[in-house]
């Protein structure tokens, strides 16, 4: 995969009001990619890991030079181009809520990187909680969409927030509500354009969505592969601790146990295969590979080109 930025056709200049650039482009073969960061939200410190001794989190913390309180998690998104269609996958907080002030800026980002909302052709969400799907519910978004927009989301996924389960989870009761409201308003706004699958879907050439279910029970993961370089955005499925901790639970996971599976299982996967990872809370431009370090993993980010 050639990481360079002089080779992608998404490019713009970076906008005068930010202070570090919120977009890295890349190609995989003759795919173009963009990471685009939505910003920053601070989750308690406890929510990465429900199920660990206090004591072994606040001294992974400690190692990490992070606060054992709350801590920053990166918010990204990508845009995708590929067969002549532009993906969006995922949208980011937008206004769900108001105590993450530094998050929610996707489309203003994306208009910084030359995007118009209205070139995105196709919309792929990993998972329907209000990180990826607030974006599009901020006002005004979805008069800005094409009319024959197409969301690709797992069929498990629409069912499961029909009336969804928060008791397996470790969410404040706020954030549920959060969670709750913002999936059925998305249902809500945007059914008629869903696009649904079971398993397995190719959106665009070299482009898959595939369902792994465990964090919710449609999540699932993105794999563009072409010319030889491949690329898996893994939404939520992995998080900066899951390499030392894999076993760790997320507080946001609605079946730990099968999330668990889901994340060793994927990062065997993209350790075997050398495929290049992105997702949605590593930090940004969260571009690296995974290597498997004795009994637990150990993450490779990207030396950047620029």
């Amino acid at each position: 995969m050639n990481v360079n930025l002089n080779n992608s056709s998404l490019l713009a200049r970076r906008g005068p009001d930010e202070l570090v650039p919120s977009r890295y482009a890349l190609r995989v073969g003759e795919i173009d990619v963009m990471v685009i960061s939505d910003g920053v939200v601070t989750p308690p410190a406890e929510s990465m890991a429900t199920n660990a001794d206090p004591a072994v989190r606040a001294a992974w913390l400690d190692d990490m030079f992070l606060s054992r309180d709350a801590f920053d998690w990166a918010l990204n998104e990508v845009v995708v181009r590929s067969g002549g269609q532009t993906i969006l996958i995922d949208s980011g907080l937008g206004v769900e809520v108001p105590d993450f002030p530094r998050a929610g800026h996707l489309v203003h980002r994306l208009e910084a990187a030359g995007i118009d909302l209205t070139s995105v052709t196709d919309v792929v969400l990993t998972h329907m909680h209000f990180d990826h799907v607030g974006g599009l519910l901020v006002d005004g978004v979805k008069d800005r969409l094409r009319p024959d927009l197409r969301i690709h989301v797992a069929a498990a996924e629409v069912k499961f927030w029909a009336a969804p389960d928060f008791s397996r989870t470790g969410m404040p009761p706020a954030l549920a509500e959060v969670a709750r409201s913002a999936a059925t308003r998305f249902l809500k706004e945007y059914r008629s354009q869903l696009r649904t699958f079971e398993e397995e879907y190719e959106v665009a050439p070299g482009v898959v969505v595939a369902r792994t279910g465990g964090h919710t029970p449609g999540h699932s993961v993105v794999r563009l592969a072409s010319g030889g370089d491949r690329l898996m955005f893994g939404g939520d499925a992995i998080f900066p601790v899951s390499f030392d901790h894999p076993e760790w639970h997320n507080g946001f996971e609605h079946d730990p146990e099968e999330a668990t599976r889901v994340r060793i299982r994927l990062m065997r996967e993209l350790a075997t295969t050398g495929s290049w990872l992105a997702s949605t809370h590593m930090p940004f431009p969260s571009i690296g590979r995974v290597a498997v370090a004795g009994d637990v993993f150990r993450w490779v980010p990207t030396w950047w080109d620029y």
